[in-house]
């Protein structure tokens, strides 16, 4: 502690108040770099701060020059910007908040400034401070509060210059709060026209509070905590109506800007009630410490780039979950009668998917380009996703990232047990699920294409595939390559086409895009009114099957010819297509195939590739679920727990139905 006494002695002996912005700048910075110390704890910080007012209260002439200071530094530097908006991203764009804060971090900042915040940013830079800062005692905070509290507001009334400062803070807030509140992205998606109501008297409750605190004349109290009351009760108006936006987002779709701007005002809300506790409170360096600590917290998020992506991601989460969860619903069967249904349509989807291979030979027979040759595939598996889809059928590896949304949206009541056993109840059901439809896709897709090649052979008087080509499908598909890492691959793919699909069922529902086909005069001019309501209808319903089917097959088409124009070598292992490879490469090279290794290698990949495909894809679309709905990592615990529960004592429940 010596060292620390002569370190404060020669950093006291510094103080200038008549030096420039810079130096008296640059003295506040290197003050708490001392407060800090090693950062070894927040008590020593805190016996630092004891150290230095004993330090200044023992010499009146070193108290005078901290008061000169305190009073240049407030004269030259406006408080109520930092108080008012530190914090809080002018930004919706998450590239353009993204840039900001990479040149935040890259380039250095200058403490020749007028600008409160960006002062604030290099003076307390990390939530160390706000630790140290919150175990401040009262009476360290009264003492700190008599060392600076002795000016007056420059408009020369009697009115201390914190108060002012506080109220002009709540003043700019509040008037960023109306005018978000008053836009028309809002208003229109409030509850009601009424629900605005709040936002066009707020600042007029506030001009009452102010008049009954910095009235000259003696001070009502009664009055003054009438005014209070008032502006307290309608600051919560408005911050319900904001939140009642909410409501039309879950029935009409997801906006991340409106979402934004919404936590954007329900903190705004919270930041003038921290205001109004420094302003009313018997005891203000209390509240105005806790304001600061709460600041130093706000900056660290601002300045955070993981911060502003994990924000954003959520965002993200919740627009695309709460639609697949509406797709999702269909792929899950729950009894008997829904699981023979299931294993019906997969089975028809492998019948279909066999012309799909059929034609994928053709296209590879064409000998064009890498680009064009994937692009003719994607276009191709394309059409056959989506002619699976129009015929209602089932194509099983499109199922788990359209159902984990499905499944994450029953964790609402996951805290009762009851409700924790509903939802392992739920994950059996799509567990099982996802059996049926890969083995009724896989079943009937290889005899359907191997009686495919043997009408070919028979017909043409030659093999599907000659032995060279049929030779290098079983080489590679075979287990001993790197199928395995093709598998997860085409797992991520099947998840990002959720994704694509999430978002354009949502952009579709958010623009109204079904009315607009319905009721536009143009449209309806070309289609006749009946079939202008026939295809709004139709559209509605699958816009996201289209999304995720058409995204899906012209990824597994051109993202291997990409990767290799980069030298990357992916490619994609999707089950069922991979299933039907096999048994076209088997039937072409005849009963002698049997008795090769190499075919058998390609066999034992099949349930691997099919594992792969549908626990990548799911768990990244949980993942993604449960960041939606705010999991917490006890329940995640919970349900781990519960799932090995299930496992041990009923695993034919993940299986076959009840």
């Amino acid at each position: 502690m010596a060292a620390a006494s002569r370190d404060l002695q020669g950093l006291l002996a510094g103080l200038d108040p008549s030096a420039d912005v810079a130096r008296r700048h640059i003295w506040l910075i290197d003050l708490f770099d001392w407060l800090r110390g090693d950062r070894a704890s927040p008590q020593a910080a805190m016996g630092r701060v004891l150290l230095l007012l004993d330090a200044i209260e023992a010499r009146p002439e070193l108290r005078e020059r901290v008061r000169a200071w305190w009073r240049a530094f407030t004269r030259d530097v406006d408080l109520s910007t930092l108080l008012a908006d530190y914090g809080f991203a002018p930004r919706t764009a998450f590239l353009s908040e993204f840039n900001e804060r990479l040149r935040r971090k890259i380039l250095p900042g200058t403490p020749e400034t007028t600008d409160a915040s960006e002062l604030f940013r290099m003076v307390l830079p990390g939530v160390f401070d706000a630790r140290w800062i919150a175990l401040l005692e009262a009476s360290q905070l009264v003492r700190i509060g008599a060392l600076l509290a002795d000016e007056t507001a420059d408009d020369g009334t009697a009115v201390p210059r914190w108060r002012a400062t506080l109220m002009d803070a709540i003043t700019y807030c509040a008037s960023q709060l109306v005018a978000a509140g008053f836009s028309s992205e809002l208003r229109l998606r409030m509850r009601s026209t009424e629900e605005s109501r709040p936002f066009h008297a707020l600042m007029a409750e506030l001009d009452e509070l102010r008049e009954r605190l910095f009235d000259d004349r003696p001070r009502d109290e009664a009055a003054v905590q009438a005014a209070f009351v008032a502006f307290r009760d309608r600051l919560d108006a408005c911050r319900a109506s904001a939140a009642s936006v909410y409501e039309h987002l879950e029935d009409n779709g997801i906006s991340v800007g409106l979402v934004f701007r919404v936590r954007q005002m329900r903190e705004r809300v919270l930041r003038i009630r921290e205001l109004l506790d420094g302003l009313m409170s018997p005891t203000p360096a209390v509240s105005i410490a806790r304001l600061v600590a709460r600041l130093v917290q706000a900056g660290s998020e601002r300045n955070s780039i993981r911060a502003l992506i994990a924000s954003n991601s959520s965002m993200l989460a919740a627009k695309v979950t709460e639609r697949s969860a509406e797709t999702g619903e269909h792929y899950i069967t729950r009894d008997r009668a829904s699981y023979r249904q299931m294993v019906r349509k997969a089975a028809g989807g492998g019948a279909l998917t066999s012309l799909t291979v059929l034609a994928k030979f053709g296209i590879y027979a064409l000998g064009l380009s890498a680009f064009w040759s994937g692009l003719g595939s994607g276009v191709m598996y394309a059409a056959s996703f989506v002619a699976i889809q129009l015929l209602h059928l089932t194509l099983a590896t499109k199922q788990p990232a359209m159902t984990a949304p499905a499944l994450a949206a029953r964790l609402r009541g996951i805290r009762a047990d009851s409700g924790l056993d509903e939802f392992v109840d739920e994950v059996a059901n799509l567990v099982r699920s996802q059996v049926a439809a890969v083995l009724g896709n896989v079943l009937v897709v290889v005899p359907a294409v191997a009686a495919l090649a043997i009408a070919w052979q028979l017909a043409l008087q030659r093999p599907l595939l000659d032995a060279a080509h049929a030779g290098a499908v079983l080489r590679s598909l075979s287990l001993a390559g790197p199928t395995v890492l093709f598998a997860a691959f085409t797992g991520v793919l099947l998840f990002a086409s959720s994704l694509i699909a999430g978002w354009a069922e949502n952009a579709f529902v958010l623009h109204r895009l079904d009315s607009a086909m319905r009721y536009n005069p143009r449209i309806g001019a070309v289609l006749g009114a009946a079939r202008a309501r026939r295809w709004a209808d139709f559209m509605r319903t699958h816009i996201s099957g289209f999304a995720a089917n058409i995204s899906l097959g012209l990824m597994l088409g051109l993202l291997p010819a990409v990767a290799g124009f980069f030298g990357l070598g992916l490619d994609v292992r999707h089950v069922t297509l991979s299933a039907g490879q096999i048994g076209a490469a088997a039937v072409s090279l005849g009963l002698p195939a049997l008795q090769q290794p190499l075919l058998w290698w390609a066999v034992a990949a099949i349930p691997v590739i099919g594992a792969l495909n549908v626990s990548v894809s799911f768990y990244f679309a949980f993942r993604l679920a449960l960041r939606a709905h705010s999991v917490s990592l006890a329940d995640r615990a919970r349900i781990r727990g519960a799932l090995r529960e299930r496992w041990r004592n009923r695993p034919t429940s993940f299986f076959l139905p009840a």
